[in-house]
């Protein structure tokens, strides 16, 4: 009699643990699958340009740039602060790899867009990939009236194609500790109108960001676009920026220094006009506010 309920016992324990493995499986538990690497960089953007981050599937980043005037427009400019450009845009991820955004930039009045893809995403586990690899493909569309146009000329028709500018580039990163990432973002800028005959319609640049962790909450960014020689004239020069993301809840305030005025590619790219050693800097920041519109994981 003992052993018999000895024998009910054990096939009753045998059949309760396998009933919890089939519920852990039910539940993911038994193979979660690979375990990408997130916070290379804190938001979508380094500072102007892109990073190699993505909004997550469902969520919309609402973005606000700020560029003050250049500070060595001294005392009677309030050190800059007396002229400002801004851009507004809503960026938007369609799934974990893919989102799109646009924005309206006070820039030559220039609306902007871009899609973004992630073709290789870094793993910590369950795969091998060392770095992320992203494509973004954008462009711009000025909307200045024909006489404010930089091109303008009296004799020279108007057309909605002159007003076009679009920008592909490839990042390349790796986020290489919980304190140091860095990514690398060839690409090139196509202009459907260009000054001269002898300016480039397609002009090619090399580029890098990079970001360092300082506090729990802080990090430092910097980020640098090298156009390749003979390419653009004198008055224009590479665009150099330097900023701080701060972490605030569901925030991320970026405060940082740039030569920059445009806040879109074909503009910081083969625009900018200020320079580093004669005080032509904006200080200026940058506000990300996400809002989940959609959760994948739940249903409904």
């Amino acid at each position: 009699m003992i052993r018999s309920l000895l024998a009910v016992a054990a096939l009753a324990s045998l059949s309760v643990h396998a009933q919890d493995d089939d519920l852990l499986g039910l539940l993911g538990e038994t193979d979660l699958g690979p375990e990408y690497t997130n916070a290379a960089f804190k938001t979508t953007r380094v500072i102007n340009g892109h990073s190699l981050e993505n909004t997550a599937h469902g969520v919309l980043d609402f973005k606000i740039g700020h560029r003050f005037g250049f500070v060595n427009g001294g005392i009677n400019e309030f050190f800059g602060l007396d002229g400002a450009t801004v851009r507004l845009g809503l960026d938007y991820g369609v799934t974990d790899r893919l989102m799109v955004g646009l924005g309206r930039s006070g820039f030559q009045k220039t609306l902007d867009g871009f899609v973004k893809y992630k073709l290789v995403r870094q793993c910590d586990a369950g795969c091998s990939a060392p770095f992320t690899l992203a494509i973004v493909a954008s462009s711009s569309l000025t909307t200045l009236k024909q006489a404010d146009l930089p091109w303008y000329a009296p004799d020279r028709e108007d057309f909605f194609s002159h007003r076009m500018g679009y920008s592909f580039q490839a990042i390349i990163g790796r986020k290489f500790s919980e304190g140091f990432s860095m990514q690398l973002n060839p690409g090139v800028v196509h202009r459907n109108l260009v000054g001269t005959l002898d300016d480039p319609n397609d002009v090619i640049h090399v580029s890098g960001a990079a970001r360092a962790k300082l506090t729990k909450r802080i990090a430092l960014n910097a980020e640098y676009f090298y156009v390749l020689p003979d390419q653009l004239p004198d008055v224009y020069r590479n665009s150099l920026a330097l900023g701080f993301d701060i972490e605030t809840g569901g925030h991320v305030f970026q405060l940082h220094f740039t030569n920059s005025t445009a806040m879109f590619e074909r503009g910081f790219i083969t625009e900018t006009t200020g320079n580093w050693a004669d005080g032509d800097i904006h200080f200026g920041f940058n506000i990300s506010r996400v809002f989940t519109l959609h959760n994948p994981k739940r249903p409904g």
